[in-house]
C-alpha cells in the first residue's frame, strides 16, 4: 500500500456536500472561519469567479478545486462588479440546496462542501498544506481523466438520478486525494511532509514505518530500507520534510494512536503496544506531550466506536 493511501486511511477525512451555487451579475458571498477540523472546499463546475482571502485574490475557473485546510475565512466574488447587487433565492428541489444569484446566463457554477477530519490523526496530511490549496484539474491534455471527473460531477449534480449525491460526494473525496498528491509533488514547498509520498528514496521506508509503527525504528534501520547511509538518510529526510526522523516517527505513532483510540475499542495498553510503547505510562506521557491530553481523555472526547 502506498504512503498517501496509508495516511488517508489513518486520517479518514470525510467529504460532506453543503450546497450548489449558481451566480450571475454582481455578488459577494462571505465565508467565516470554520471550526477546527473542518476544511471548506469549492469546485468550479463551470464559469469563473474570484476567491478572496487575507493573502489576496484568486481567479478560479472551470475545473479549479480550492480547499481551505484550516478553515480560513474567504469570500466568493464576481469577476466584474457594479453598484447593482442581484437578488438571491434558494431552490431545494435538486440533490443539494441551490443558491441562485441573479438571472440569465450562469457565470459561475460552484459545488461547495467541506471535509471533516480529526486534527491530531490528520496532522501528517494537513500540517504542511497552505491556508488555501488550489489545484487546476483542466489545465493540460494530461488531465483528461480529471476532466472526466469534473464532467461526471457536473452531470450527476444536474440530473439528480438516484444515488447522485453519494456519487458526487465520492468524487469530491477522490479530488482531495488528487490535491494531496499534487501538493506532495511540489518540490518547491518548504516543510512539505507529504513530499515522502513521491520521494523514491524515502517512500519505501515510510511505507514500512506506517505499516509497522510498533517496531523499534531507528535512523539506521530506516536508512537501510532506503539503501542510504544513516547520515545521508537523516539529512535528506530533514531537507525534504522539515522534520527530523524521530519527529516524524512520533507523529506517525501518535496519528495511528488517535485513529485507534477513536475508531476501535482496544484497551489503551493495547494501543500503546501497537504504536511502539512497551508501557502504558510511557505512551500516556508521550501522547499528552503531543496532544495536550491523556489517551483516555482523548477517547472520551473523540470516540465514534459503539
Amino acid at each position: 500500500m502506498d504512503v498517501l493511501t496509508q495516511l488517508i486511511q489513518i486520517a479518514q477525512p470525510q467529504a460532506e456536500l453543503d450546497l450548489r451555487c449558481q451566480m450571475s451579475g454582481t455578488y459577494e458571498i462571505p465565508h467565516t472561519v470554520s471550526s477546527k477540523g473542518t476544511a471548506p472546499f469549492h469546485l468550479v463546475l463551470a464559469g469563473e469567479c474570484l476567491i478572496e482571502t487575507e493573502q489576496g485574490i484568486l481567479k478560479a475557473q472551470a475545473g479549479d478545486f480550492v480547499i481551505f485546510p484550516r478553515g480560513a475565512a474567504h469570500s466568493i466574488r464576481s469577476v466584474t462588479t457594479s453598484n447593482l447587487f442581484h437578488s438571491a433565492y434558494r431552490d431545494d428541489s435538486g440533490i443539494l440546496p441551490m443558491n441562485r444569484i441573479g438571472n440569465g446566463v450562469v457565470e459561475a457554477d460552484l459545488l461547495c462542501g467541506h471535509f471533516k477530519y480529526e486534527h491530531e490523526a490528520s496532522k501528517l496530511l494537513f500540517q504542511s498544506l497552505p491556508d488555501q490549496l488550489h489545484i487546476s484539474l483542466l489545465n493540460d491534455e494530461s488531465n483528461i481523466p480529471l476532466q472526466a471527473i469534473v464532467d461526471w460531477t457536473r452531470q450527476e449534480a444536474n440530473q439528480g438520478f438516484p444515488g447522485a449525491l453519494a456519487i458526487v460526494t465520492a468524487l469530491c473525496q477522490s479530488l482531495l486525494t488528487i490535491a494531496l498528491r499534487r501538493f506532495g509533488e511540489n518540490a518547491h514547498s518548504p516543510m512539505n511532509t507529504l513530499a515522502v509520498v513521491v520521494d523514491p528514496r524515502l517512500s519505501v521506508s515510510v511505507q514500512a514505518l506506517l505499516k509497522y509503527p510498533e517496531k523499534n525504528w531507528t535512523i539506521d534501520t530506516l536508512g537501510q530500507i532506503s539503501a542510504m547511509s544513516r547520515a545521508s538518510y537523516a539529512r535528506h529526510f530533514k531537507e525534504t520534510t522539515g522534520l527530523t526522523v524521530f519527529e516524524f516517527i512520533t507523529q506517525v505513532r501518535m496519528s495511528v494512536a488517535c485513529h485507534l483510540l477513536s475508531k476501535t475499542d482496544s484497551q489503551v495498553s493495547a494501543v500503546a503496544l501497537e504504536v511502539g510503547y512497551q508501557s502504558e505510562a510511557a505512551f500516556g506521557k508521550a501522547f499528552k506531550k503531543h496532544t495536550g491530553i491523556l489517551p483516555g481523555q482523548y477517547r472520551r472526547t473523540k470516540s465514534s466506536f459503539h
